[in-house]
């Protein structure tokens, strides 16, 4: 009975204790009560939208960004095709650009101990082959104060040591403060170096051009028959190029192989007076000026107070514009014509013919439409010389993908044989050529290496 007792008084016990909790409740809220004291006024902050228009607004970098769409630095294809090439990637990728720049890369070329073998110190680290050509590539500064201070600064205006000459040679171009130094970066031609596999005695080394000038008359290539091909440092093929951003070297008056002859080796007045962004960055006329970086048609630069404002330059100016173009087109014509090869009765073209309007960048410069590439056999790439009357090269370095009806056809062709004043000639049609204003930017530089090419070949 007492157990029994004791539990009822437990259950009562509990339901006691969740009748009180379910009748303890909050109430209503009660009314607001008086607003404190107003707190002290804090600091005045920086109001970011003004700080944002001191360099985005449309006479500024709205303006900028608009101009640059009409440049092949953004429309461009290079930075698709090189992503990942930590090698081309310095000049055609903006994140490599900035590495070599900032690493100070040498432009030198270090002999591997191990090989025997050269190799070409100026490449970007892999980690930042990547990358379109955009504004942070030449503005180094951009976002890092949020002022108008930062847009001017540039990546670079030091002198550029030549990648064609192993940085044995260095371009500087001093006006407006070496700011054409940020340009010739890129804008310089692409070393040539010993390529022939076949040869033992090949370093890779850069291709020397004081040789090509003592010795105009010895053999450069002889491709008639196997032994002579293995004595050779570079086989010619179709892509046997200086690549094309020769103009920062045409302009600086250097990069050419300044054979003896009759015209002496002068430069211009413009590389001591003129940057770059003088002419190309002139004040926008059509698609030309500003930010796209394009000259053509645009003569705003040209005819300003100490240049030729005097006696203006227009396109139909006589004096300084097509009469040394005109000039500079025929010698490059009767210069692509000496460079020929006969064998076995057969006589072919040396420099490659293209009328692709889109490939051919240079194909309204010469009659013969010449690209500066050399006219040899490749299946791929020149498969039939056609636009050389059907004539072309014979390749002396045939690949090992190539169908034996290809090889076969490869041998019917003329054998190249060049002098050291032939591939001398080579090296500086394709600097003329791809400078591409046709002497504008140095016209006394582009005369005298064409006109001596010209004397040396009989």
């Amino acid at each position: 009975m007492k157990l029994q007792k004791f539990f009822k008084l437990a259950i009562f016990a509990v339901a006691l204790m969740s009748f009180g909790a379910a009748c303890v409740k909050e109430g209503p809220p009660g009314m607001d009560g008086d607003d404190g004291a107003t707190g002290a006024a804090g600091k005045n902050g920086v109001d970011a939208n003004e700080t944002c228009k001191m360099c985005h607004k449309p006479s500024n970098v709205d303006a900028i960004l608009v101009q640059f769409q009409l440049s092949k630095h953004e429309y461009g294809l290079a930075a698709e095709e090189e992503a990942g090439s930590n090698t081309c990637g310095p000049c055609h990728l903006q994140e490599s650009f900035r590495d070599v720049v900032k690493r100070n890369v040498p432009a030198t070329f270090t002999l591997n101990a191990t090989t025997g073998k050269y190799v070409n110190d100026y490449m970007s680290t892999t980690a930042t082959a990547y990358g379109a050509i955009g504004c942070r590539a030449c503005h180094s500064s951009i976002h890092e104060t949020y002022t108008s201070t930062d847009l001017p600064k540039l990546t670079t205006v030091a002198a550029v040591p030549m990648s064609m000459w192993g940085g044995k040679k260095t371009i500087n171009i001093t006006p407006d403060g070496g700011e054409s130094n940020l340009c010739v970066k890129c804008h310089q031609p692409r070393p040539f170096t010993f390529n022939n596999s076949k040869n033992p005695a090949n370093t890779g080394d850069v291709l020397d051009y004081a040789a090509l000038v003592s010795k105009p008359n010895d053999i450069f290539f002889d491709g008639s028959s196997a032994a002579t091909i293995a004595q050779a440092k570079i086989i010619p093929g179709y892509r046997t190029h200086t690549h094309y951003g020769t103009v920062g070297a045409m302009y600086a008056g250097m990069g050419g192989v300044e054979l003896t002859g009759p015209t002496g080796y002068a430069s211009m007045v413009h590389k001591n007076v003129a940057s770059c962004g003088d002419c190309h960055m002139a004040p926008m006329t059509g698609k030309a000026g500003g930010h796209s970086f394009v000259a053509k048609g645009n003569f705003n630069g040209c005819n300003v107070t100490g240049c030729h404002a005097a006696s203006p330059v227009t396109a139909t100016n006589a004096k300084y514009w097509t009469n040394p173009r005109a000039e500079i087109k025929l010698l490059l014509e009767q210069l692509a014509a000496k460079l020929v090869v006969t064998d076995n009765g057969v006589t072919a073209q040396i420099l490659n013919k293209n009328s692709d309007t889109e490939a051919n960048l240079w194909v309204g410069l010469t009659a013969g439409k010449y690209d500066g590439y050399l006219n040899v056999y490749d299946p791929a790439t020149n498969p039939g010389g056609v636009a050389n009357n059907g004539v072309v090269c014979q390749n002396a370095n045939p690949s090992s993908s190539w169908t034996a009806e290809q090889k076969a056809y490869n041998l019917t062709l003329p054998k190249i044989k060049l002098t050291n004043a032939q591939f001398a000639a080579i090296i500086n049609f394709q600097m003329c050529l791809r400078e591409y204003s046709l002497g504008i930017h140095n016209l006394d530089y582009s005369r005298a290496l064409l006109k001596n090419s010209i004397a040396a070949i009989p």
